[in-house]
């Protein structure tokens, strides 16, 4: 596959509602997640935990969790992905990060393991969706549903809490709105 790298993740990518009716592979589902847990957390704690909803169960299961605005664009992606943190993750630290006891800077710390588990699971979310841009994917980033509704249907009795959803396939970009404006360096940037 030739991408051109900034447009195909950047500058051409853009947020997709409408999805064309093709599948996407579990190989490539692996292939996402494998690109992204490359990109860079703090202390390589690499929080995340991805549920790729596929099935027509797991979208119903999903379905009464998503606000009213996002049902319709949610059961028609091929693959949703609940992008969630393990507030466990330290437990693998001893693996991930061996050259210090970095499991200690966290036992017993849960505003600490929530902030970082959070913060870090957010970074590694990003780099999932570039991945996916990168594999030839379409995504849909959305945060219009109910947290808790999710976490009892799909992490109920685990250490995973969700952070945001992001829908997953081909897009249909005929249906894409003209790309919306963005704020100048000089309006969010500044040099100290």
């Amino acid at each position: 596959m030739t991408i051109n790298f900034l447009d195909d993740v950047f500058l051409k990518a853009r947020t997709h509602s409408a999805w064309q009716d093709k599948p996407v592979e579990d190989s490539i589902l692996r292939e996402i997640y494998d690109l992204a847990k490359m990109g860079p957390t703090s202390a390589n704690c690499c929080p995340i935990h991805i549920a790729f909803i596929k099935s027509k169960e797991a979208k119903e299961k999903l379905k009464p969790c998503l606000d009213a605005g996002n049902v319709t664009k949610t059961m028609l992606a091929p693959v949703t992905a609940i992008i969630a943190y393990n507030l466990e993750f330290y437990e693998q630290l001893p693996k991930l990060f061996p050259h210090a006891d970095a499991r200690s800077w966290f036992v017993g710390k849960a505003l600490h393991i929530q902030t970082t588990a959070f913060r870090n699971g957010t970074l590694q979310g990003a780099y999932f969706m570039l991945a996916a841009r990168a594999l030839g994917l379409d995504c849909g980033p959305m945060s219009g549903f109910n947290n808790e509704a999710v976490d009892k249907a799909f992490f109920e009795n685990t250490q995973f809490k969700s952070n945001f959803l992001c829908n997953l396939g081909y897009g249909d970009s005929s249906k894409l709105y003209p790309r919306a404006p963005r704020l100048t360096f000089d309006e969010v940037c500044e040099i100290l």
